[in-house]
């Protein structure tokens, strides 16, 4: 949206417009989200009177994909248009009894409000062979002439909110490949690569994590880029169009070599955000961590990514996130904990009653009040007495029949 506001001017016969301008009261709002209200004023000044059936106010939402037939194909051309917005408004109309509502000349001014719907709108877009867009459009009915309209279009944005849980999983992957043409094979190539999550926001810097090692016999270069994916659907077809938006290179890796990213950073540039609740267009975005091979086709791993527009908020929000990634960091403690871990020995088997009463000396009573202000804070239950832990001893008071000579191993 911004700029400066649209003008339009044209001369009748039944008076002359000399401009016709649309402005919105806050210009410097760069875009508009459901729900939220569009004000503004409709300016008109006259060179002479002018004679108007009616002054009015249009918005218009849709989103369109379409293309022509392919040159020396049989295919026709497919098209495909989706409705989100469409609202009318009268601004001004002549006075009751009358057609015909005359302006005399000088400037006139016709304010306007109404609110978008509440119903999720898809964020404005164009692209090769689609657009979703949204105007505002300002319309002198004329009685003899034809109507006079001025338009602004309107930028409109769908949040998407990075800190949800989904937005904040952990991305990982690995794939290896076999570097060579028959038997006549160098040996593999494998990388792995991890995000810390899955959404980011227009300029975030992305921290890749990556390991590649290299068992080739060839000199490999590792390298990370975003892409940008809009796919378009049209009568039952597809045109999909792939874009790299952003990328960085890592070092060379000789033959025999590793290399570690610990947090390599890409930064995301100004995009437009994803567009996933279309139904004829859609802009999906990935980031690719892939390696260049001479003479073999490129290893590539693709995790999925998504562009918001609620930034992270911080360690705060990511609970989710941080316990999934502690898991999965701690997994290989599991393996050397027992599945069924075996319960704690029964005190009242090892220290006797005898033992018992030397030790602990009698609970005492609880006093004796007539009202319940004189009641401690924890009461003193009888039936629910702990018994100490058993003394100190080397000595096994229960051996085990058999002894058991299996080592055990902590692996740390």
């Amino acid at each position: 949206m911004g700029g400066e506001a649209g003008s339009a001017a044209a001369v009748g016969s039944e008076g002359r417009v000399k401009s016709l301008g649309l402005v919105f009261e806050d210009e410097r709002k760069g875009c508009y989200s459901s729900g939220e209200t569009v004000a503004g004023h409709v300016l008109l000044e006259a060179a002479e009177p002018v004679a108007l059936r009616a002054v009015r106010l249009e918005a218009h939402g849709r989103a369109t994909a379409a293309w022509g037939p392919s040159p020396g194909a049989a295919a026709p051309a497919a098209a495909s248009e989706v409705e989100y917005l469409n609202l009318r408004l009268s601004l001004r109309e002549p006075p009751a009894g009358e057609g015909i509502l005359l302006l005399q000349p000088g400037k006139h001014e016709f304010p306007f409000s109404f609110q978008l719907p509440s119903e999720p709108l898809v964020t404005s877009f164009t692209g090769k062979y689609g657009s979703i867009q949204y105007c505002v459009r300002a319309v002198l009915e004329r009685p003899k002439v034809p109507d006079q309209s001025v338009k602004r279009e309107l930028q409109v944005i769908s949040h998407i909110d990075v800190n949800t849980p989904a937005l904040l999983t952990p991305v990982l992957k690995t794939q290896e490949k076999m570097v060579g043409c028959w038997f006549f094979t160098s040996g593999p190539v494998s990388l792995s690569a991890k995000i810390e999550r899955k959404g980011y926001c227009n300029g975030e810097a992305i921290p890749i994590y990556a390991e590649i090692e290299n068992c080739s016999s060839r000199l490999v270069v590792p390298k990370a880029a975003i892409f940008q994916t809009q796919t378009y659907l049209a009568s039952g077809r597809t045109k999909t169009v792939r874009h790299m938006v952003a990328n960085v290179r890592g070092n060379h890796i000789a033959s025999g070599g590793t290399d570690t990213w610990n947090g390599k950073t890409l930064k995301i540039p100004p995009v437009t955000p994803s567009i996933l609740d279309c139904c004829i267009i859609r802009v999906d975005y990935s980031l690719a961590v892939y390696i260049h091979i001479p003479g073999a086709k490129k290893l590539m791993l693709e995790l999925p990514l998504v562009i918001g527009t609620i930034p992270y908020h911080g360690f705060g929000s990511r609970n989710s996130s941080v316990a999934s990634q502690f898991s999965m960091d701690m997994s290989w403690l599991a393996l050397t904990l027992p599945e069924q871990p075996e319960a704690p020995p029964n005190y009242a088997d090892v220290v006797s009653e005898e033992e018992f009463s030397r030790h602990v000396p009698p609970y005492p009573q609880p006093p004796n009040c007539e009202g319940e202000a004189c009641c401690p804070m924890f009461a003193c239950i009888q039936e629910f007495r702990f018994q100490p832990p058993p003394l100190y001893s080397e000595v096994d008071p229960h051996p085990p029949d058999i002894e058991d000579t299996q080592p055990v191993a902590f692996i740390l």
